[in-house]
C-alpha cells in the first residue's frame, strides 16, 4: 500500500464504483449497479473469460435471481446440461442424496453452464447501459489511500497506468485476491484433507445421461455430463498430488481403471499431466470484509470447499446482497461504513454454516473415505432417512439455496 503514488500515470478517471475481478460476483454486481443507473468501472485482469475447469454449476438459487432480472430464459439458451439429482454409487448399491426435483422452484435442477459462456452473457447484458464500463487487460497494482479511506486503484493495462478514483471500491478478485492483500486483510483458514484432479474424458453414444459420484475404498470420483464430454473430478487426499505423478501416468490410470473398470478403455486417452488441472482445496473467510470505501465479496472475502459446488452461488448471492443495500445511497455519491458492515453480516452467517456443513462432510465422510482400505457400504438408516418428507428435503435445499433465499431488490 502507499498513500503518495508517484508512478506516471494517464489521467485519473471518476467513477461511484470500482469493481476489481469479472468473476460471477464482479460481473453480477456490475450488472446489478448498472440497472440502477449507478457509474461502475469493472476491470478484469485477464484478457477473456476462458479458464478451464473453473466453477460452471448454476443452482437454482441463482436461477431465481436471473429470472428476477428477466434473463433466465435467455440464459438457458445457452447450451448445457442439468443435474437433477445427485446419486453416489458405492459396492453396497446407489442412493441420491439430494433430489432436486422435491424442490418449490421453477428451476429444480443444477444447469451446468460454461463460466466463460456465462460471464460472457453477463457482461454483455451489463454493457445495454451506457453508465457501465469493462475494462480487460487490467491488472490492479496499487490501492489509493488517503486519510484510512480508499479512494480507488491504481491499475496496470495495455497502454500503461491508470488510475480510477471510486465512492466504493469492490474486491470481487477471487482467492488469490490482490485487492485483500494490498488492503493487509489475512484470511482465516482450515485445512480441507482433500485436493481434486480434474480431467475430461469422452463421451460415447449409449452413455447414461446422468452426473454422479462413487465412492469406494481409498477413492472418490465425481463425473459430470458436460454435453460433448465427461468431466471428471477425482479426488485425493491433501498434498497428494507429487505422489501420484511421482508414481506415474500408467499407475493413475490403472487406479482409475480398477474404480470404473467399464470405464478403462477412455482412461488411456489419458497421456500427459497437462490434461489434469489441480484444484488445491481451500476453505477460508475474513474476520472483516470491508474497511472506509473497500468492500470484499466472493472468493475475495470467503473460498468455499468445492463440496456442493456451491461457490459460484454464495457469491452472486454476495452481489445481489451487496447490490439491494449499497444501490440507495452509491445513487447519491456516497457509501456508509454502516452499510458495508451491514453485508458483511447479511452474508457472513449463511456462509459459514454452509462452510460449517462442507467441513462435517470433508472430515467425517470424505477423509474417511480416502484413508479406508475396506468395501463400503451405505447404512440402511441412510436411504430410509432420505426419503422421509422433510428430512429428505434438506440435502437439495441446502445445496440448492443454502440457508436461505436471496432477491433482487426491486429498483
Amino acid at each position: 500500500m502507499q498513500n503518495n503514488l508517484t508512478t506516471q500515470t494517464h489521467q485519473a478517471e471518476q467513477t461511484t464504483c470500482c469493481i476489481v475481478g469479472s468473476g460471477p460476483a464482479g460481473a453480477v454486481l456490475a450488472l446489478l449497479l448498472a440497472r440502477q443507473g449507478i457509474p461502475v468501472l469493472l476491470l478484469e485482469e485477464h484478457m477473456d473469460f476462458d479458464r478451464d475447469f473453473r466453477g460452471d454449476t448454476v443452482h437454482p438459487s441463482v436461477m431465481e435471481i436471473m429470472d428476477q432480472l428477466g434473463l433466465a430464459d435467455r440464459l438457458l439458451a445457452i447450451e448445457h446440461t442439468q443435474i437433477d439429482a445427485l446419486p453416489v454409487q458405492t459396492a453396497g448399491g446407489t442412493v441420491t442424496l439430494a433430489d432436486f426435483h422435491r424442490l418449490k422452484t421453477k428451476f429444480p435442477y443444477i444447469a451446468m453452464i460454461p463460466q466463460v459462456h456465462f460471464l460472457e452473457f453477463i457482461t454483455a447484458e451489463a454493457k445495454r447501459y451506457p453508465n457501465f464500463r469493462l475494462v480487460m487487460g487490467a491488472r490492479v497494482e496499487k490501492l489509493i489511500i488517503e486519510d484510512g479511506y480508499v479512494h480507488g486503484v491504481q491499475y496496470r493495462g495495455l497502454d500503461g497506468w491508470h488510475e480510477v478514483r471510486a465512492v466504493l471500491t469492490v474486491a470481487a478478485d477471487g482467492r488469490f485476491s490482490r485487492v485483500r492483500k494490498l488492503a493487509g486483510f489475512e484470511p482465516v483458514k482450515t485445512a480441507p484433507p482433500m485436493d481434486v484432479l480434474w480431467f475430461r474424458l469422452p463421451l460415447k453414444a449409449g452413455d447414461p445421461k446422468e452426473s454422479s459420484g462413487r465412492l469406494a475404498a481409498g477413492h472418490i470420483l465425481v463425473i459430470l455430463n458436460r454435453a460433448d464430454y465427461w468431466q471428471v473430478g477425482y479426488v485425493i487426499p491433501k498434498g497428494g498430488y507429487q505422489k501420484i505423478r511421482a508414481a506415474g501416468m500408467e499407475t493413475l490410470r490403472k487406479e482409475f481403471a480398477d474404480l470404473l473398470p467399464e470405464w478403462a478403455d477412455r482412461i488411456a486417452t489419458l497421456k500427459e499431466w497437462k490434461q489434469i488441472s489441480v484444484l488445491s482445496v481451500e476453505s477460508s473467510r475474513l474476520r472483516r470484509w470491508y474497511r472506509p470505501g473497500l468492500l470484499l465479496i466472493g472468493d475475495a472475502a470467503h473460498v468455499m470447499s468445492p463440496v456442493g459446488g456451491v461457490g459460484i452461488n454464495y457469491a452472486i448471492q454476495d452481489a445481489v446482497v451487496a447490490a439491494n443495500i449499497l444501490g440507495g445511497n452509491l445513487k447519491a455519491g456516497r457509501v456508509r461504513l454502516s452499510e458495508l458492515a451491514k453485508v458483511q453480516r447479511k452474508r457472513e452467517w449463511p456462509t459459514r454454516i454452509v462452510q460449517g456443513f462442507q467441513h462435517i462432510i470433508q472430515q467425517m465422510v470424505l477423509a474417511s473415505v480416502l484413508k479406508s482400505d475396506k468395501v463400503l457400504t451405505i447404512p440402511p438408516f441412510v436411504p430410509f432417512l432420505l426419503r422421509l418428507p422433510l428430512v429428505g428435503a434438506l440435502p437439495a435445499q441446502l445445496v440448492a439455496f443454502g440457508p436461505s433465499r436471496v432477491h433482487v431488490k426491486d429498483v
